[in-house]
């Protein structure tokens, strides 16, 4: 019988969904991760073991008779933890299959998507959450709402999971509904073809039992599939859509039209007013009212949402300066977040900071962050974030950074120089009489760097 949950790389934020989850059924749970973090911190506060030396001062102390180990591609299979329990006979599984199994003790309602997938689980998982059909939820990020990426409900049959096509790990999920939001080839480390990506959402869509609720502008062969499914929009007729849509006063308000009444439920108020939302609120509201959420527990629950840590995080916002932390690391994320940006602050100086994410990203779409990054006023590169990869020849930030429009403003910034290099543009521009956004984005470690870019963008400024 299993007691203890061992997790290599337990500071994921997948991962550290399942060890809060484990660790609230009473077990004993236990990790490894290279870098302490904010995450690994509240998870020790909450009675977590966690270590950070690739040693065995723990796991030699494990039973493997009464010990399931957790883990996540971002651990090399050749740290000396992975290779001990390999050798030692423990059962070892990867972070999608401990998932499924969980998820299948409930009526999984599943967001996938190449972007847009954390944000529109958290707002799904936030109806449901206080409304009269509940949910648990394995969230994808950290919800402001409640502080935390896992919510628990012992009444409620549904559960909200973040379908992850990375390693083609949403194939180990049974969804009972579930949305896709998009199919923009990604991951091609591991696909190696467009193809095989969008075969990988043809499959993961043969998968789910009841219904599919997708972008009307992805095609699904619908006799090939099991489940109903249903399209939404913004801005044009679908199955669930959004018309109407207005700014007041800094508020974006919308009416929201499903398929079997004749009248919408009007005035929708997007508590994030980030244009993107109106698309993944949509999403969300259509599974809310598929499940039996009623029109005003739907309406409270968008209203209220306060977003997604590092999910077009507000960290700075005044007259002369604005300061937002977004995880956008694909070219369409990040042209969602630009395209935001512009409509909410169509006569500032926008300061872009990206961090690239993977040598193979970086390579593999290399033009269109390029062409994306140069609907910025300004460009600082930092060096690319390798994560799971080694170096690619010629795959460089510099390489990036002389593919951008002429007319860009452009520098490559070490981490260390950051916060100041803002500062001192900051500086630069209010003197020119420029009021400035600048915008962080990357799934790296550039969130590190938040707080004392926060600090550096109010403090005294001139």
């Amino acid at each position: 019988m299993i007691d203890t949950y061992y997790f290599l790389g337990i500071g994921g934020i997948g991962m550290s969904a399942l060890a809060r989850y484990f660790a609230s059924e009473g077990h004993r749970v236990m990790g490894y991760d290279r870098t302490p973090s904010d995450l690994t911190h509240a998870l020790e506060n909450e009675g977590i073991i966690i270590q950070y030396e690739d040693n065995m001062a723990w796991v030699e102390t494990l039973d493997k008779d009464t010990t399931l180990v957790v883990r996540t591609p971002a651990v090399p299979t050749n740290t000396a933890i992975c290779c001990y329990l390999q050798e030692h006979g423990f059962a070892m599984y990867k972070r999608a299959e401990v998932l499924g199994m969980i998820t299948r003790q409930k009526k999984a309602l599943c967001v996938a998507g190449t972007h847009g997938k954390t944000t529109t689980s958290t707002i799904l998982a936030h109806i449901l959450h206080p409304s009269h059909v509940g949910a648990n939820a394995f969230l994808g990020g950290i919800a402001n709402n409640y502080h935390t990426n896992l919510l628990l409900d012992e009444n409620s049959d549904y559960v909200v999971v973040e379908a992850d096509e990375f390693d083609r790990s949403f194939h180990h999920l049974t969804p009972h509904i579930s949305i896709i939001t998009s199919m923009d080839p990604d991951h091609l480390d591991i696909y190696g073809t467009e193809e095989a990506y969008y075969e990988s959402f043809a499959h993961y869509a043969s998968l789910v039992q009841e219904a599919l609720v997708v972008k009307s502008s992805l095609k699904f062969k619908v006799e090939s599939l099991k489940a109903r499914v249903y399209t939404y929009a913004v801005g044009e007729q679908a199955d669930f859509y959004a018309d109407n849509i207005r700014v007041e006063d800094g508020q974006i308000y919308f009416d929201f039209y499903t398929p079997n009444t004749q009248y919408p439920i009007p005035n929708i108020h997007l508590g994030v007013p980030v244009w993107v939302n109106i698309e993944n609120s949509v999403a969300a509201m259509a599974v809310a009212w598929l499940v039996g959420v009623t029109e005003e527990e739907i309406k409270q629950g968008v209203s209220t949402f306060a977003g997604v840590y590092r999910r077009f995080n507000i960290h700075v916002n005044t007259p002369q300066v604005t300061y937002i932390d977004d995880y956008a690391h694909h070219p369409q994320e990040l042209a969602a977040t630009i395209e935001s940006v512009r409509r909410l602050y169509p006569d500032r100086y926008v300061i872009g900071v990206f961090q690239p994410h993977l040598f193979s990203r970086t390579r593999d779409f290399v033009d269109d962050f390029a062409h994306v990054l140069s609907q910025l006023d300004e460009v600082a590169l930092m060096p690319i974030y390798p994560a799971r990869e080694e170096p690619i020849a010629g795959v460089t930030s510099e390489w990036l950074m002389q593919k951008l429009a002429d007319k860009v403003k452009r520098a490559l910034v070490l981490p260390a120089i950051l916060p100041k290099y803002l500062r001192e543009r900051l500086k630069s521009c209010l003197a020119a009489g420029k009021p400035i956004v600048v915008i962080t984005m990357g799934a790296g470690d550039i969130d590190r760097q938040v707080n004392e870019i926060t600090q550096k963008l109010t403090y005294k400024i001139l």
